[in-house]
């Protein structure tokens, strides 16, 4: 028999999961291109290329990761998306640094080392044990529970943020989800998420969540054409600072992989993270000839996996598709992002906490005995969480530290392999 992995469910169950999984993401994969957009003060109508170039390029890049294209992807079910580690640094580069073409010359070179670094990487595997991974795992999912709560809220910046109106209707999709996930059968129960979205939408519109006012201003028909905005310029501090962004997405993308590997249960090997990561930096490079920017694993994808128990590649191939259509007609996106940022809380905190509990699945395989372990779990979690509880930490930091460290990820990260290397590998120190 197939793995789960390579079974293709039939075509109404297909596209009712890959459906879910773009409504899980979406929030997040315009994000990147708006906040960049917004802080280089481009006309809406720039803006809005920016956005359908990037769900056009996050689709093929999902489709190549999912599907695989030679020694490119990981032919597991991995949702890509723009990065939001390269926020600050592109900010930077647009405002200061040389504008939209020196953040697209050095998106191209960031992604073309990516690829040659790729095999390389795929042979650190050894240096991510369960106790590195599950510690690595339970990080991204801890670290994405804010979003789902300022979502819940409102959304970050709302007049209304917080409001009890807005925690209720988050309330009230998160007990549909639980609701069907418990009681529905198994057909039903596999999409909990999005009847749970659907549901709280539809209950949104006549309380005056919604607004559909975008879906009238929005075009039919968009492609994007390579270097829309010009050709690509390389400036050497631009190059500098996003090889330090794309050192760190390939740590989280490591997280992400090896996350998907324990949820559908299909080990990963060093080749197999080369060739995700591979795809990473392929995705990469095409972002930058197509007026968008890094690619990686959207972390929300990996715990709506955990959650519905599908691990078909071919869902996800789906909702990649889906993306690229969106691309093309963004007034369907539009209608897709008028969907109320409390549903998307409610949805989030379901999916993100599975993240966090399938890396303490992972962790209950490690000894925790007489061993060191439970110190490089403590402090890794601690450094992880650090710029999440406390934002502006490192704010007076120099740029590359920052770019490193306020993601809780790639910092947490960091310190489980090295702490890791620390008491279990250097002289082989096993206990007190």
């Amino acid at each position: 028999m197939k793995h789960p992995v390579d079974q293709i469910p039939p075509f109404g169950q297909l596209a009712a999961l890959g459906v879910q999984h773009v409504l899980a993401m979406y929030a997040g994969a315009v994000a990147v291109p708006l906040i960049v957009g917004s802080a280089m003060h481009m006309s809406q109508a720039d803006i809005g290329y920016l956005i359908h170039a990037d769900l056009l390029v996050s689709g093929v890049a999902t489709l190549i990761q999912c599907l695989g294209l030679w020694r490119f992807g990981v032919r597991m079910p991995l949702m890509q998306g723009c990065t939001f580690t390269a926020v600050t640094p592109m900010v930077l580069i647009g405002t200061t640094g040389g504008g939209l073409t020196a953040i697209y010359g050095a998106v191209i070179v960031s992604g073309l080392l990516m690829i040659v670094l790729s095999p390389l990487w795929g042979k650190l595997l050894r240096f991510f044990p369960p106790l590195v991974t599950g510690t690595v795992i339970t990080i991204i999912g801890v670290s994405l529970l804010p979003v789902a709560a300022n979502w819940a809220a409102g959304g970050v910046g709302a007049p209304s943020f917080g409001a009890p109106r807005n925690v209720a209707l988050a309330v009230g999709v998160l007990l549909i989800v639980v609701v069907v996930q418990r009681f529905a059968p198994p057909v039903l129960s596999r999409i909990a998420v999005l009847v749970g979205i659907v549901l709280g939408t539809v209950v949104a519109i006549p309380m005056g969540f919604t607004d559909f006012s975008g879906v009238s201003d929005a075009n039919v028909l968009g492609i994007s054409t390579p270097f829309h905005f010009g050709f690509p310029t390389f400036e050497v501090a631009a190059i500098v600072s996003m090889v330090v962004v794309m050192l760190v997405t390939m740590t989280e993308t490591t997280g992400d992989i090896l996350a998907i590997g324990e949820l559908v249960d299909k080990p990963v090997d060093a080749r197999t993270l080369g060739d995700g990561l591979r795809a990473d930096g392929l995705s990469t490079f095409l972002g930058g000839v197509f007026n968008t920017f890094p690619y990686t694993a959207f972390s929300q994808n990996v715990g709506l996996i955990g959650l519905t128990g599908v691990r078909s590649r071919y869902v996800v191939a789906f909702a990649g598709g889906i993306l690229v259509v969106l691309g093309l007609f963004p007034v369907l996106g539009e209608i897709i992002a008028a969907i109320p940022q409390p549903v998307l809380g409610g949805a989030g905190i379901a999916m993100f906490g599975t993240v966090a509990a399938s890396g303490i699945r992972t962790l209950s395989k490690v000894s925790f005995g007489e061993s060191w372990n439970l110190v490089v779990v403590a402090i890794s979690i601690g450094i992880g969480m650090l710029p999440i509880g406390a934002p502006g930490i490192y704010a007076k930091f120099p740029n590359w530290f920052r770019t490193i460290m306020e993601s809780g990820i790639s910092a947490g990260a960091i310190a489980a392999v090295a702490l890791n290397l620390l008491f279990n590998h250097l002289g082989r120190v096993k206990s007190r």
